[in-house]
């Protein structure tokens, strides 16, 4: 039997903010087939050629194969037109997560307040430390954190 990632959305807006009462709320569900067979989009997620510093890569899910680079500092990752990461989906929040790349290994993502948490190596977390080789799950984007030798 094949396992499923199940992913659902709901923020109670609409459209520039907009509350949307209570009976008229409904979530998103969306089940994910997960291949146990897959492979990795990336080989060595620790060394990329062609890629200096820090990188994220859409392992799979919409736009496999995406790759933003990133700078040092903190990203946001979310469905929200503002996101510096945009990541069209309704099983993503409009500001989802923030992705911060420190000095040296210092290096954290966390929540911002999504429906549908954030997942690191296959745990709901809130806010956890991360290296290059983690999958971070965000909806249906499975992403991996990748570090380039320049």
């Amino acid at each position: 039997m094949p396992k499923y990632f199940a992913a659902w959305n709901y923020d109670g807006c609409m459209d520039g903010d907009q509350h949307v009462p209570d009976e008229e709320q409904h979530p998103t569900v969306t089940f994910v087939p997960v291949d146990p067979d897959h492979e990795p989009a990336v080989d060595q997620p620790a060394h990329v050629e062609g890629v200096a510093g820090f990188a994220l890569v859409v392992d799979r899910g919409p736009r496999a194969g995406l790759t933003w680079v990133l700078e040092p500092g903190t990203t946001t990752l979310g469905r929200g037109p503002d996101q510096d990461i945009f990541l069209d989906d309704v099983t993503v929040s409009r500001q989802h997560a923030e992705l911060t790349i420190g000095l040296g290994d210092q290096h954290q993502i966390k929540d911002a307040g999504s429906t549908n948490g954030i997942y690191i190596n296959g745990e709901r977390l809130d806010e956890a430390p991360v290296a290059a080789g983690d999958e971070i799950i965000i909806g249906k984007y499975h992403l991996l954190l990748v570090r380039g030798d320049g």
